[in-house]
């Protein structure tokens, strides 16, 4: 009989000292929380799975490696690397494509392609669409950037020169635009792809 009641720092304890009984009854303890928000995430029980398993192989080897640091609850820690695992999931399926920390929102590459048959172009007109209507969520200075840079086909060098601000002002707002594009996007689980 498992007992559930079990503080998870005290079996992560156990479990570092050689007690594996205690990774069983760690893993079964907070199961349903990890296992609901993956599937939450991904909507497919075969996929959720193999998040969940490849997310306590992640946690095993930082516990075998003594790199785990008891800075935060267990759960949230373990959420974080589901999380991580699931944006892998997406990018290598292209379902849901995202780039962190680039100057370009990667979304923006689905409406460019010349490419496309009858029913692609219905479908990426109605993704540039979409997202005309994120980009009006945007604060007016952000916006402002987004449409200059994306549609407008302007260099941040010339966005700064007629916005009379400079360069990293233009960076720094065209940074915060995106993330909070991404914000939007992920709250309200929209696929634009």
């Amino acid at each position: 009989m498992i007992d559930l009641n079990i503080p998870d720092s005290l079996l992560i304890k156990r479990y570092l000292e050689g007690n594996e009984a205690a990774l069983s009854t760690l893993i079964k303890k907070n199961e349903s929380k990890i296992y609901g928000f993956i599937y939450s995430k991904v909507k497919d029980k075969d996929i959720s799975n193999d998040i969940f398993q490849d997310t306590f192989i992640k946690v095993i080897k930082t516990f075998k490696s003594n790199s785990y640091k008891e800075e935060e609850k267990f759960v949230s820690w373990v959420l974080r690397i589901s999380h991580n695992l699931i944006i892998d999931h997406f990018r290598k399926v292209k379902r849901m494509p995202m780039q962190r920390d680039t100057e370009d929102f990667s979304i923006f590459s689905v409406i460019y392609n010349n490419s496309l048959n009858i029913e692609d172009q219905a479908i990426n007109d109605q993704i540039q669409i979409d997202i005309k209507k994120l980009i009006e969520e945007l604060a007016d200075d952000q916006k402002e950037i987004v449409i200059m840079r994306m549609y407008q086909n302007m260099s941040f060098r010339e966005i700064s020169e007629e916005k009379e601000i400079s360069i990293n002002t233009a960076l720094g707002r065209m940074r915060y635009a995106l993330n909070n594009l991404r914000k939007i996007i992920e709250k309200n689980k929209i696929a634009l792809a």
